[in-house]
């Protein structure tokens, strides 16, 4: 299996998401976590997957001096896709009450991207999934912000938490990449460099 082959080499995740961290140990991996500050800012003239991929990228520059000859450094973004801009997470309250209701009764799409990185190599992969919310009232956003204080998600929700539970009404494509790594993808990734 996927660990066995990587035996020999070190994961590095650069991500301080639990979720994430909780997805690497599901998939049966041995990983050290490793943090670096970012500013994650990107291109306007991005749009879609390409800003993603920007920031996945990104992520992995700060370790780019230091990394051993057999590690592999994983870097990840997730924005959510919304009336054709992107929604990173929400700065306040008012912010994450704006993106819900702006995604209230209607489908939006998120994207996640992972880098991987060697000394000699990067690759980058990403995926997308289509997520429909029935319509939110008013006072249905403010509890779900109120008790989940979303405000470490990008477009203000987790799909695993309450708002989830009673808003979203259809998915379309992977739902651990709407909790934040597209596990398949990351098995298909490791699985193709090793």
């Amino acid at each position: 299996m996927l660990s066995d082959k990587l035996k020999n080499y070190h994961l590095i995740l650069a991500s301080g998401s639990p979720r994430r961290q909780q997805f690497f140990k599901d998939l049966g991996l041995e990983f050290e976590i490793r943090l670096k500050p970012v500013v994650e800012d990107y291109p306007s003239r991005l749009t879609h997957f390409e800003i993603s991929d920007y920031l996945s990228q990104l992520k992995s520059l700060p370790f780019k001096d230091e990394l051993q000859s057999n590690d592999i450094l994983i870097t990840s973004d997730t924005i959510v896709w919304n009336d054709h801009k992107a929604l990173g997470k929400p700065s306040g309250k008012e912010d994450a009450f704006q993106m819900l209701q702006s995604m209230s009764n209607k489908t939006h799409e998120v994207i996640t991207s992972v880098c991987f990185t060697t000394v000699s190599s990067q690759k980058t992969v990403n995926a997308t999934t289509k997520v429909t919310f029935k319509a939110l009232s008013e006072d249905e956003i403010n509890y779900y912000i109120d008790n989940f204080k979303p405000f470490d998600k990008a477009g203000a929700y987790g799909i695993q938490e309450w708002i989830g539970h009673i808003g979203i009404t259809s998915i379309e494509g992977s739902y651990f990449n709407v909790v934040g790594l597209p596990t398949h993808l990351v098995y298909k990734t490791l699985n193709s460099m090793v």
